[in-house]
């Protein structure tokens, strides 16, 4: 019996979904078997799409994708703009994870909020964002928090939270890795760290070893993009203090040795002023 027009709708909507749009009609029917779903056979499949003038080699020429924008943030101080990812740890068997969540503020690189589960879930996303905005006392329209747009990034229960905390949230591209630098810099730290591990063991040795990890990345670490000061340092307004410290050790070597500074009295790198995901272009700027 021939699909109802509602049903051969259906059917198209789904071979039109981001999951299955450039999935071939026998995959797409596989991959619902699989799942306990039965819509159509694959050759009812490909009678819709035929009828839809849809070449099934060219299917993702004719399905109409969403256009994003592009992504542009800009934080002048901490706690404007916090990024947040998660990332996959190796456990002790082959094909087992445990997932990192952190949540990182962009001016200051400061860490915000991390923890370690078994399982990507939008309840402990929710969780973290809820317990990280407490701890930073942030003021509804303070804040915007970026993210990808993985399932937990994107639910509803995280959106519904965020709005009711006041916080902004943007979402990178598809497929557009730099529009998350800086959680992907951070993770790149983590596991270009010596210590960093081929496998956790469990996931109380992958907690143990973030603890540590964090701890030396807030406090001590010195990172090369906000003037070589930590993370604790710039998030709690420290920064300009330190800098007045390393100008007047650098003033003395200068005395000491001015033949070292080239006739020029050294200063210490100061901080960025700005800190941006995706800066406008030149062009946009002066429209």
């Amino acid at each position: 019996m021939a699909l109802a027009p509602p049903e051969r709708l259906a059917v198209l909507d789904v071979l039109h979904s981001d999951r299955f749009q450039d999935k071939a009609p026998l995959q797409v029917y596989a991959t619902l078997l699989d799942e306990g779903c039965y819509l159509c056979s694959p050759r009812t499949m490909y009678r819709i799409l035929t009828a839809q003038h849809e070449g099934v080699k060219e299917r993702r020429r004719h399905v109409p994708h969403a256009h994003y924008s592009k992504p542009e943030l800009l934080a002048t101080a901490p706690n404007q703009v916090w990024s947040r990812d998660i990332t996959k740890l190796k456990g002790p068997a082959k094909w087992t994870y445990f997932y990192l969540y952190v949540i990182i503020d962009i001016f200051s690189r400061y860490v915000t909020g991390w923890m370690v589960a078994h399982r990507e879930q939008k309840a402990l996303a929710k969780r973290l964002i809820e317990e990280s905005c407490r701890k930073q006392q942030i003021e509804p329209g303070q804040l915007t928090v970026h993210a990808d747009r993985g399932s937990s990034m994107k639910s509803k229960v995280v959106a519904q939270l965020l709005s009711d905390l006041g916080v902004t949230k943007t979402h990178s591209r598809p497929h557009v890795s730099n529009d998350n630098p800086y959680s992907e810099a951070q993770f790149k730290t983590l596991k270009y760290c010596p210590q960093f591990p081929d496998r956790f063991g469990c996931i109380q040795h992958s907690r143990s070893f973030c603890q540590d990890f964090f701890f030396w990345y807030n406090k001590e670490h010195r990172h090369s993009g906000i003037a070589l000061l930590t993370p604790e340092q710039v998030h709690y307004g420290l920064a300009t203090e330190v800098i007045g410290r390393r100008e007047v050790v650098l003033a003395a070597a200068f005395e000491k040795y001015p033949s070292r500074f080239k006739h020029k009295v050294p200063v210490p790198d100061r901080l960025p002023e700005a800190v941006w995901i995706n800066p406008p272009s030149t062009q946009n700027i002066g429209a």
